[in-house]
């Protein structure tokens, strides 16, 4: 005997909610790839990235700079050897004034005896002229070779290679630290970029599924099965789910967009790569704790400064012992040469510069070197044991929501087979489809929150070339 109760209207959306379960759903997951689409899993992407980095490459040049320049003062301290020539020609004129010299010419019989005065009076005394101008010219050359070593300046050469040597290594601190900072921002943008593009895809598939449901309900208003207020409650559901498909489609282009720009590629790039967990916990806090006290950048380079502000002071200290050089020169020429050897001695006894406050003040730079390292080491232990707790606590919090995801499906099905059965409205449906989207994202939030508290936590204890190792370890895919 057939029933004669008739069929809930909410039952003409049965088959679309049926197909919403397969096809609709891989084509949302499917994602455009034009032909200027660039798959890359995670190592990839980072040996694209590492090779083509302008941030990378300039820290690169900057240790090259400092090791040419350190290569270049090795031999600083020893011998000097020049050779020196010239050519001259010069021109030289001398004026001489003869008037005092007439003058004196004719006093001369005034200071002679009366009696030969007369005498001279009748011979004529020349006169000379008022001026006379010398000339003298002449041209020539010269050359010589000469030799300067220095044989002891109280160590100041040692302090200056050490000084070099030391900023050499601050670059090589540097270039480490940008290397970790790197990798973490490409797993930020990697992984970002696959967070994002399942939101877009989860978004998407709610807004086709309201759609229709949309669309149901202006057919029941119109057969007059359901009241103007529920109709508008489907319009209003239908239109936050096209705000939210909109707005998820235009982060995931965003996001594609750093992504691509970091890798420096000129069309899209899809990771390959997805995210991922591991269920189980990671190595315990100490085992990073003292990788970053051994292998974090930061704490080389600020041994770089300290070393730095030890040889300042050595060469503060230098500048009080004697220097002592040896030096030479000869003329470069054929038969009895010029030339001239000796050892030179230099002590500054006294000095307007007060020493003692310069070599203090060199040992407090030594000093804040230190304290500066003591709180680094105090800072970067805190920093990983807070990277690594963000990390369990994502890790636990992605398998604890697994029970809301379950709970988030049950309520769809149940939902569906309520409107089947009449004891559901097509609202109920779209609430528990909307909050099961939530849920989803919410969890592959939790897997990025995982992935970037794990990129983090390397990079904090000096790891973080490791991270490729983490991802072969895990156990979760989220695909």
């Amino acid at each position: 005997m057939t029933s004669s109760r008739p069929l809930h209207p909410s039952l003409l959306l049965l088959p679309a909610l049926l197909m919403l379960g397969g096809p609709a759903f891989a084509q949302a997951q499917a994602q455009p790839r034009g032909d200027s689409a660039l798959a890359l899993s995670f190592d990839a992407a980072r040996a694209r990235m590492v090779d083509r980095s302008d941030k990378l490459a300039a820290a690169r040049a900057a240790v090259d700079a400092k090791e040419l320049q350190s290569q270049g003062l090795k031999g600083l301290g020893g011998p000097t050897v020049a050779v020196s020539g010239l050519a001259y020609a010069y021109n030289a004129n001398l004026n001489l004034d003869l008037d005092p010299l007439n003058q004196k010419l004719g006093q001369i019989g005034s200071a002679l005896p009366s009696s030969i005065q007369s005498l001279v009076s009748r011979v004529p005394i020349p006169q000379l002229p008022n001026s006379y101008t010398l000339n003298r010219h002449d041209s020539g050359a010269n050359a010589s070779i000469s030799a300067v070593w220095p044989i002891y300046l109280g160590g100041a050469t040692d302090a200056v290679r050490g000084f070099v040597s030391a900023q050499t290594r601050e670059a090589e601190a540097d270039a480490e630290q940008a290397g970790h900072e790197v990798d973490t921002l490409l797993v930020q943008r990697y992984f970002g970029a696959q967070l994002a593009q399942r939101a877009a895809v989860l978004r998407a598939q709610a807004e086709r599924t309201i759609a229709q449901h949309d669309s149901a309900a202006q057919k029941m208003l119109a057969a007059g099965v359901i009241s103007r207020v529920e109709r508008l409650q489907a319009s209003a559901a239908y239109e936050e789910a096209r705000r939210n498909a909109r707005k998820a489609e235009n982060d995931a282009a965003l996001a594609g967009v750093a992504l691509a720009r970091t890798l420096r590629a000129d069309g899209t790039v899809v990771p390959q790569t997805p995210l991922f967990l591991i269920s189980t916990p990671v190595e315990p806090l100490g085992y990073f704790i003292d990788s970053a006290l051994t292998r974090h950048p930061g704490l080389g380079k600020v041994g770089a400064k300290k070393s730095q502000a030890e040889q300042l002071h050595e060469g503060e200290e230098a500048l009080r012992r004697p220097q002592v050089i040896a030096f030479g020169t000869r003329e470069i020429k054929s038969g009895n040469a010029d030339w001239v050897a000796g050892v030179g001695v230099r002590w500054t006894l006294y000095d307007s510069v007060d020493r003692d406050a310069l070599s203090a003040s060199s040992l407090k730079q030594v000093e804040q070197a230190e304290r500066t390292g003591a709180q680094a080491r105090s800072d970067i232990a805190l920093l990983v044991e807070r990277n690594w707790r963000a990390l369990e606590n994502a890790r636990r919090q992605y398998l604890e929501m697994k029970a809301s995801v379950e709970l988030a499906q049950e309520v769809v099905k149940l939902r569906t087979s309520g409107l089947r059965e009449g004891t559901s409205t097509t609202l109920d449906l779209i609430d528990a489809e909307t909050n099961q989207a939530k849920v989803l994202t919410e969890r592959a939030q939790a897997a990025n929150d995982y992935v970037q508290a794990l990129a983090q936590l390397l990079e904090s204890a000096g790891l973080s070339e490791k991270f490729s190792d983490y991802i072969a370890r895990a156990d979760v895919k989220v695909n």
